[in-house]
């Protein structure tokens, strides 16, 4: 436990209960998930754990409390969906009633390297296996718990169920997220990751608004001090690509540019962990075999426990969590200077997407406020299959603020700072899901290696006029007939079908940005 005296009740937060432990280590939270029968010790000492029916996120359960505070600077819509006060007062009122005489654990932590703008949280959880995720995931600094002074609180109760008549909400599961009250909900639910995307949400309100832009992105850093960053929903290989023994990661999933360059909001990574192998992810690969990580809906031999990251019997979206530090290369402040290239993944499951294009300044705005991929299953509660899909700034479920917000900042900064910018398809080839395949992770590893290296500076371009993109003829480590998506189906009249099906999605899309963007922008996209 921490050494800083407490008292084990929690009077700021009005919760009524003396069974509270205070900042536990992680072997101490072990111990607790394994007593309370949370999860079970696989072989090498990794903590597995099972989510239950919700092994993905619930964006259908999100809301954002209408209060005056927040109310004229958040883009309401679908994504950011209302809850009145009145019932954020009686959600909260049974929430807190729920966790009566509870066993509960709290962690004080940090979201956010840099120390400028870094935000003190406080986590309060019914499980044991929760708490040691969030300790995993946030900025696990002794600080936090000496300063007790935290800024946002996060209550997780998977037990409670939310009452749709009482509460406004969907169904029994609430994510409600509080600006005034610096406060989130989350109940109903054993998915961890609502907990880290609820901070992340908040950091996507706070720190905009300081000039820092807030990005759903991976980062790395290469020998000469080079910064990449990689945008792209989860599943389009965010975790997977910025791992590279060849360069530092900085963090793997949210991080922000302020004008001094990026810093990791994170303290730990949440990898995917579905047909992991050793020898085509091997940093990642060996996180599953350590003692610390935590292994969400992973199958195991239940009398070696042996892993069996084949097995998606429960979820295709097994995940690990896991310390940054469990990364060799990992950078340890958390930090680098400004980008000199970003990389925006998309997994496009029409298999049209050439596997990697350069683009303008108007080609990365119009791309970043399209944020085209494909919903990847597993990710979200209900989705079995890829499904094509549009996720503004290619985070739009965590996004408070309007999506023009974001862009006109990154845009700004891409300007400022002359970063290269690269559309990256990492979904499939050959044909649509269920006909082609998908794209082989040493060809985008040999792409993205060449654009950071300066080396697809010195090839030839095809213009693909369709999709208004500029294609490199060649690329070290992968097949010319790779390059040209067109190339890769045997029909390449149905290829011509595809591809005019989607770049009429593009277009349809973009019409609700193009009053808030220059013609250079619109005219920068697919042509319908």
């Amino acid at each position: 436990m921490s050494t800083v005296e407490r008292s084990p009740q929690l009077d700021r937060e009005g919760i009524r209960t003396e069974r509270v432990k205070w900042n536990l280590s992680m072997a101490a939270l072990y111990e607790e998930a394994i007593r309370k029968q949370e999860g079970v010790i696989a072989a090498e000492g990794p903590l597995v754990c099972r989510t239950g029916q919700h092994t993905g996120r619930s964006p259908n359960d999100k809301f954002i409390v209408r209060e005056p505070t927040s109310e004229k600077l958040i883009g309401w819509g679908k994504v950011n969906k209302p809850m009145e006060p009145a019932q954020w007062d009686a959600l909260h009122a049974d929430f807190i009633e729920s966790l009566t005489n509870k066993e509960l654990y709290v962690l004080d932590c940090y979201a956010g390297a840099d120390s400028t703008f870094r935000l003190p949280v406080r986590i309060i959880t019914e499980y044991a296996w929760h708490n040691l995720f969030c300790r995993n995931l946030f900025i696990d600094d002794p600080a936090a718990a000496i300063a007790q002074a935290p800024e946002f609180t996060v209550i997780d109760s998977p037990s409670f169920k939310a009452d749709p008549k009482r509460h406004g909400t969907r169904s029994e599961v609430v994510i409600a997220l509080n600006f005034a009250k610096k406060l989130v909900l989350v109940g109903g639910t054993s998915y961890a990751g609502e907990m880290k995307k609820s901070i992340f949400s908040v950091l996507n309100y706070i720190l905009p608004l300081k000039d820092v832009l807030s990005m759903h992105c991976s980062a790395n850093i290469g020998p000469a001090d080079d910064v990449a960053l990689f945008f792209g929903l989860s599943g389009t290989g965010k975790t997977t690509l910025s791992s590279d023994p060849t360069r530092q990661l900085i963090g793997d999933d949210e991080h922000g540019w302020s004008d001094r360059g990026v810093f990791n909001f994170e303290g730990g990574c949440y990898a995917k962990t579905i047909r992991l192998s050793s020898e085509a992810e091997p940093q990642i690969y060996s996180t599953t075999r350590r003692f610390g990580t935590v292994l969400e809906n992973v199958v195991f031999d239940p009398a070696t426990r042996m892993l069996n990251l084949d097995d998606d019997r429960h979820t295709e979206n097994t995940r690990a969590a896991y310390p940054i530090s469990f990364i060799d290369n990992a950078v340890p402040s958390g930090g680098g200077g400004h980008p000199k290239n970003i990389v925006m993944l998309t997994a496009d499951a029409f298999g049209v997407l050439p596997p990697i294009a350069r683009l303008s300044a108007e080609g990365a705005m119009y791309h970043f406020l399209s944020g085209y991929t494909a919903k990847v299953a597993g990710t979200e509660k209900g989705v079995k299959e890829p499904s094509a899909t549009f996720s503004t700034c290619f985070g739009a479920p965590f996004l408070p603020l309007p999506p023009s917000f974001y862009a006109r900042m990154l845009g700004d900064k891409i300007a400022q700072h002359q970063a290269r910018v690269w559309l990256v398809n990492t979904g499939w080839s050959g044909g649509p899901y269920g006909t082609g395949h998908r794209m082989k992770i040493g060809y985008t590893r040999a792409m993205i290696a060449a654009a950071l290296s300066g080396a697809l500076d010195h090839v030839s371009y095809d213009r693909d006029l369709l999709f208004n993109l500029d294609v490199p003829t060649t690329c070290p480590g992968v097949p010319s007939d790779v390059l040209k998506a067109r190339n890769t189906w045997v029909n390449q009249a149905d290829y011509d079908t595809q591809a005019a099906k989607l770049a009429k999605m593009f277009v349809d899309n973009f019409k609700s940005f193009e009053a808030d963007v220059t013609p250079e922008v619109r005219a920068a996209g697919p042509k319908a």
